[in-house]
């Protein structure tokens, strides 16, 4: 790093003057990282002006970072109470600071209303004394502080839950929000909670992908209660990991990525399964023809092997369900869903409104009428009185994913799985889509998300989706996260957080810049992580955090703390020397798996075809040779593991040779070992290659499939000859 003579920063191109960095640092955004090869790299200027700028602060000039930090620093330290308590149980006594102007002598009134109405008064203060802005400068100029900091215990043994705490100071009263977060995520997180003390394997797999004789052409939650039954009953499986069930924008073209979602937390009535809907049963014969004739069209292509088009499955499916919504219910239907309604409220209005919006002008709320911009506007309001019917339709789909995905959860019970169902979380949805449309404050604007260059991704990704902005999140008590949560969990045993680092920092890009101009923002992990332990365990459910690529030790270990589960995948576990880590060694609170739907399946690996594909589409930043040779000698160095450890004999073949990777698994004192589903039925083909587009590859388009690139339908699993061999090697771990 080259120094200038005003202590400027030099990053090659453009001065990172020291006022600048010292800004950037003040919201908590990165001025230099280790790459994936441990190289301290320094962050642009550009980047980190963007950056601010996204946080709506000018940083244009050395004198407009000056301002800009006075101006940040000033307004918190003036603040009567943090936007935010979060108490940790059993973890010391909980403090709040409350700040009044000193002159006015006025000590404040302290109290808290809990979760369930009880008023507590027995909050203790403990000191007295000046807020200084920093420490040698007070805030006022004649030497004497301007405030006065009174430092309050709260009650001891506070209730799990979302509390508030009151301050009166004179006639004004101030609250904020207290959340109380358990300690950690014990073995039995909540009444009925899975029993996690025990070791069990289980399937991760893509919906869409999981084809049966009667899908409508991509799978859907009656292929996933089906599954639950084969492989609970029929070959030992103590859970299931499913991608985001989040929602679309329903208008086509739909981005087929599970993991961009228009919405995070409401899931996508594509895998609704119609014929599994109440009102189909006692539905008039000629309606059930006509749904009869939209399903047989789109079955044609499970057995044809044909990639997966989400725009024509909704609007045959969408039109089928239009039929059922006009159909008369039963008086105890019409009660479940009014209750359901009445249950979900704004939440609910709102994106069944946005749905309706987006059928009319379109799914990118970057170009709706500026009178639309606003759930609250006036404008929406008259919209969806206008369209009542149509908010009525969208939140009924709603009411049909809730009881299709309650179903499943039962059939994972019912099939004795020791974990049950495992739902994932994207890291984040569309710039402009349901959920930055209806809490558009808590999101930055000008920059997505993304991640820097790593082994697998040497040009970095860019995911599309805004991020969060850390101190508006606060400012909402979290509401938005904690809906998300809710909403996620509801039907879930367990929840998967796609790169999981995001409740610690998220890599920034600006607009218009490539994946590695950007740069890290810091989030409150302590916070993050309190309202996901506690959601988690009013839901009785476990996380499973993908801790995958670069991780910072200390994520691990506050993960970890809080009994949160990570993620363990057989080709990057490693030792300090770079050999393959020995199966004692592995992490026991963890999801070890072989690959992930952003790796190569288990035989792609094995035969380096992957990078021949990655070449070919431009992905590679070596030459091929030198890629492949590199990525044979560490293949090899596993094979050469599993054969010292005698589950391997030299000339196995490639079958042969994925099912001794599993077994290596099971050896390890991994709790929950997770089989892609593709590897179960020997599938070569990346389901999803980070770094490309739609035009490109078929991301998230594949069907299940062979070594040969045949269908397999979930009608066949029960009697595919691998998914019961590699069943058999895995059932023993119970």
């Amino acid at each position: 790093m080259n120094l200038g003579q005003h202590g400027e920063q030099n990053d090659g191109a453009v001065t990172v003057w020291a006022e600048l960095a010292q800004l950037a640092r003040e919201y908590r955004i990165a001025t230099e990282y280790y790459d994936w090869q441990g190289r301290q790299t320094q962050v642009s200027a550009a980047a980190l002006r963007a950056v601010l700028a996204a946080f709506e602060v000018d940083a244009s000039s050395p004198a407009a970072c000056r301002a800009a930090l006075a101006a940040h620093r000033r307004a918190q330290a003036v603040r009567p109470l943090p936007p935010c308590v979060i108490v940790r149980r059993n973890r010391g006594p909980a403090t709040v600071e409350i700040r009044v102007h000193a002159s006015r002598g006025v000590r404040p009134l302290v109290w808290m209303v809990l979760e369930d109405g009880d008023h507590r008064h027995d909050v203790t203060l403990l000191r007295t004394e000046p807020n200084y802005l920093d420490e040698e400068q007070p805030l006022d100029r004649s030497g004497l502080p301007e405030l006065a900091r009174h430092v309050y215990a709260l009650p001891t043994a506070l209730p799990l839950g979302w509390h508030t705490l009151y301050a009166q100071m004179g006639d004004t009263v101030h609250q904020t929000l207290v959340a109380v977060a358990p300690e950690r995520l014990t073995d039995r997180p909540g009444p009925g909670g899975p029993a996690t003390d025990r070791r069990a394997w289980g399937y991760t797999l893509q919906l869409q992908a999981l084809r049966s004789r009667r899908s409508w052409g991509m799978g859907d939650l009656s292929d996933l209660s089906d599954l639950a039954d084969l492989a609970g009953h029929d070959l030992g499986a103590g859970f299931l990991v499913v991608n985001p069930l989040h929602g679309s924008n329903g208008v086509a073209p739909v981005d087929p990525s599970p993991y961009l979602p228009a919405t995070r937390r409401f899931p996508d009535p594509v895998y609704l399964r119609v014929e599994a809907v109440p009102e189909y049963a006692y539905a008039p014969t000629a309606l059930r023809e006509q749904v009869e004739e939209l399903a047989s069209d789109l079955r044609k292509l499970n057995v044809s092997g044909e990639q997966i088009d989400r725009d024509r499955v909704w609007e045959a499916k969408e039109r089928a369900l239009r039929m059922l919504f006009r159909l008369p219910r039963t008086a105890g239907r019409a009660a479940a869903y009014r209750a359901y309604r009445r249950r979900e409220g704004r939440a609910l209005r709102s994106h069944a409104t946005w749905l309706a919006l987006a059928a009319r002008h379109g799914a990118d709320t970057g170009i709706w009428p500026a009178s639309l911009q606003r759930p609250d506007a006036p404008a929406v309001a008259e919209f969806s009185r206008v369209e009542a019917g149509e908010v009525d339709f969208h939140s009924w789909l709603q009411w049909l994913l809730d009881e299709q995905l309650a179903a499943v959860r039962a059939h994972c019970r019912e099939a004795g799985m020791v974990y049950g169902i495992f739902h994932d979380l994207a890291v984040g949805a569309q710039a402009h889509g349901a959920d930055t449309w209806a809490d558009a404050a808590v999101y930055a604007r000008g920059v997505t998300v993304g991640a820097p260059a790593d082994e697998f991704n040497q040009m970095g990704q860019d995911w599309a989706s805004r991020p969060w902005r850390p101190d508006r999140l606060a400012e909402a008590g979290y509401q938005p996260y904690r809906q998300m949560l809710a909403g996620v969990l509801r039907h879930a045993d367990g929840l998967r957080m796609d790169h999981v680092m995001s409740l610690f920092r998220l890599w920034w890009v600006p607009a218009g810049s490539p994946p590695s101009a950007g740069t890290y923002v810091h989030y409150d992990h302590d916070a993050m992580l309190a309202v996901l332990t506690l959601e988690a365990h009013r839901a009785g459910a476990m996380i499973v955090g993908e801790d995958l690529g670069t991780v910072e030790p200390q994520v691990r270990a506050a993960l970890a703390d809080r009994g949160v589960y990570g993620t363990n995948v057989l080709w990057f576990e490693r030792d300090e020397h770079g050999a393959p880590l020995p199966p004692s060694r592995w992490r026991e609170t963890c999801l070890a798996a072989v690959t992930t739907h952003d790796l190569p399946p288990a035989a792609a690996s094995l035969t380096g075809s992957h990078l021949d594909l990655r070449a070919e589409l431009g992905l590679l930043t070596r030459p091929l040779d030198q890629e492949k040779e590199l990525d044979r000698a560490a293949v090899e160095s596993w094979l050469d593991q599993l054969r010292r450890l005698g589950l391997l004999r030299r000339g196995a073949g490639e079958q042969e040779t994925v099912e001794a990777l599993h077994r290596f698994l099971a050896w390890t004192p991994a709790r929950m070992i997770g089989v892609y589903l593709p590897d179960a039925v020997g599938d070569q083909r990346p389901h999803n290659l980070p770094g490309t587009s739609g035009d490109t590859y078929p991301n998230w388009r594949l069907p299940l499939a062979d070594g040969q690139g045949r269908p397999v339908l979930l009608d066949d699993l029960a009697t595919h000859p691998r998914v019961r061999s590699l069943a058999r090697v895995l059932r023993t771990l119970a």
